[in-house]
């Protein structure tokens, strides 16, 4: 018999500032417009759907998302909450069924872009084998036996997760300076932005308290 004891699972919610992401914003009017689950509290085993290739929001579907090597490399300014949510030992294992399914058979899986529109006009567009990324966490959710909207997964935003109060916050601020991020992984794969401008670099003030100066 499966223990009921209380398990967490993570809530990611992001605010990458790219242009696709500030046309969305246009009709929400949310401050965060991405979805991710994380089984850990460190954010290394990270699920949405999104973009597969970090300069093209066009090629998009299920992603196992890597903080350190995936699209966020390429935004390093990124805004995000992170919350928490407890749930069952039961409802943990069927969340982790659901999403292994998902992974392997990532390729027959689609980014429900039509959908988004269905969200602006406020009715569902739910399309075989196609999601957007609160969709998707939604979904997993409710398949679990966590149902915590009235409506469909596909009319689900952001700002629900945000506004819900089964979710308690953990950290708000950039991304980057989540402090349960590996620091090694953050100097060793290094934002790509900060290697061509002048910009405020905050992977210096990481240097500064980590790498011992060699006399």
């Amino acid at each position: 018999m499966i223990n009921e004891r209380k398990k967490t699972i993570y809530i990611l919610l992001t605010d990458t500032g790219t242009l696709f992401t500030k046309t969305i914003k246009k009709y929400t009017e949310a401050p965060y417009n991405h979805v991710s689950i994380s089984f850990d509290i460190g954010l290394n085993d990270m699920y949405s759907f999104g973009r597969k290739h970090p300069r093209n929001p066009l090629y998009a579907g299920f992603v196992k998302e890597d903080v350190y090597r995936g699209t966020y490399r390429y935004f390093p300014k990124t805004k995000c909450i992170l919350f928490k949510l407890e749930v069952t030992a039961r409802q943990l294992v069927k969340i982790k069924r659901i999403i292994r399914s998902f992974q392997d058979n990532q390729d027959f899986y689609k980014y429900n872009l039509v959908g988004l529109f269905g969200v602006v006009v406020n009715f569902p567009i739910e399309l075989k084998n196609a999601f957007f990324c609160s969709q998707f966490v939604a979904e997993v959710l409710k398949r679990s036996g966590i149902k915590l909207w009235d409506k469909s997964s596909a009319l689900v935003t952001p700002n629900d997760f945000l506004e819900h109060s089964a979710f308690t916050v953990l950290y708000e601020g950039k991304l980057y300076e989540y402090p349960l991020l590996l620091t090694t992984e953050l100097l060793y794969y290094k934002p790509r932005s900060f290697r061509r401008t002048f910009i405020y670099d905050p992977y210096k003030k990481i240097k500064k308290f980590f790498i011992p100066k060699v006399i």
